[in-house]
């Protein structure tokens, strides 16, 4: 069985082809610059790569390009759409409807557009990218994975804010995080990796990108996380401030900045960029820290330490912790990074081995000592194939 996994922006289109139950990935696209002058499609199928240029003025064009590319006679994927049994959508915001993937009918729909609200910059581009693979792909069974879901099961004192209550109940106001099908997938990962039980089990995923977040994971369950209500709280980002003291937005307003202004500032201009001025890439701001920028240092500095605190605190409300997971690009290459952050916290019974971080490198395995209670481990992440797994067991059903 074929699944096509679809991450629909509001200018790009990501796609993969995944042949199921073996999660063999097939082949991978991405489409750019959808609405703009000049757009380009980029497809790679083993070795081959197919590259066209051409005007994109919306979706529905850029979905058709797509198929036009994989089933290219020369250097397709498929050889007939008929092949594709299903189409997994990654959706952003599911809101407190959905904890799971669902089959996408018209009430998934529905729900998706009344959550348009809590994630005005992601739902809308991925409701259209359901709309326009439908068109495209007929009856197909089509899957929606919400990155909010897997945080559904927060209790109640980890989501609330301490705001009144009513806000939560007309405006929905609440923790819902992000980054949860990656979570959930290196989690999975770590438990086959480890040989253990989800039932005895519990452990802290660090999805670190130019996007961070946290995730205290108990018995297979979220019971906290980073992100907020938006992705701008919790940790330290590449461009994002992370935690914030409310004031200070009212301090600036006072000052004559404006909301849009903020909301840019905030979202863009902060974290490891704004504090280094440098960058916001993390090899940008190892290499001049190693010839003593003082500010990169820093920055880098300021990152483990959010980091750090985020796992103590999980670490404290979790008793026992099994596992540290590093992933995400930050987490996965930041061999640097990985060794500053854990070299503070062997009081928690995190000791990381530097040898075995250096040689592990980007690949999956355990960086930790033998002697540690917690151990750490790599682990690349892949929310294309979660999505895929999640499609193909929704389909299966």
């Amino acid at each position: 069985m074929k699944i096509l996994v679809v991450n629909c922006g509001s200018s790009s289109l990501k796609y993969e082809i995944y042949e199921m139950p073996s999660q063999q990935s097939l082949g991978k696209g991405l489409v750019e610059r959808i609405g703009l002058p000049s757009g380009n499609l980029t497809q790679e199928y083993g070795s081959r790569v197919l590259h066209r240029e051409q005007e994109i003025p919306n979706h529905r064009v850029a979905f058709e390009m797509m198929m036009e590319a994989i089933l290219d006679k020369e250097q397709g994927i498929l050889k007939s759409v008929s092949e594709i049994a299903g189409v997994g959508h990654r959706v952003v915001h599911g809101g407190e409807q959905y904890a799971s993937s669902v089959l996408i009918d018209e009430q998934v729909m529905q729900a998706i557009e009344a959550n348009c609200e809590l994630a005005p910059l992601h739902n809308p581009a991925n409701l259209t990218g359901i709309r326009e693979s439908m068109a495209v792909s007929g009856d197909v069974p089509q899957v929606a994975v919400f990155d909010t879901a897997f945080h559904q099961t927060l209790p109640p004192s980890a989501f609330l804010y301490g705001i009144p209550y009513e806000m939560y109940g007309k405006y929905r106001i609440r923790r819902y995080g992000f980054h949860g099908t990656s979570h959930r997938y290196v989690s999975n990962v770590a438990l086959q990796m480890m040989k253990r039980s989800v039932d005895n089990t519990n452990m802290i995923t660090c999805h670190l990108g130019n996007g961070a977040s946290i995730t205290a994971i108990q018995r297979g369950r979220s019971i906290d996380t980073s992100m907020g209500f938006t992705p701008l709280e919790g940790l330290m980002m590449g461009t994002r401030c992370g935690d914030l003291d409310p004031s200070i937005i009212f301090y600036l307003v006072e000052r004559g900045y404006d909301i849009q202004e903020l909301n840019s500032i905030l979202n863009k201009k902060s974290g490891l960029l704004g504090l280094s001025g440098i960058s916001s890439d993390l090899r940008d701001l190892e290499a001049s820290a190693a010839e003593g920028n003082e500010r990169a240092i820093m920055a880098l500095d300021t990152y483990a330490y959010r980091i750090r605190r985020y796992i103590g605190a999980y670490v404290a409300n979790l008793i026992k912790v099994d596992f540290i997971v590093f992933t995400g690009g930050i987490g996965q290459n930041g061999v640097k990074m990985r060794h500053r952050i854990c070299n503070r916290l062997e009081n928690l019974g995190i000791h990381i081995d530097p040898q075995k971080n250096i040689d592990v490198g980007s690949k999956a395995g355990i960086i930790s000592q033998p002697y540690s209670p917690i151990t750490i481990l790599v682990i690349p992440t892949n929310e294309e194939l979660q999505i895929a797994i999640d499609a193909y067991d929704l389909i299966n059903k």
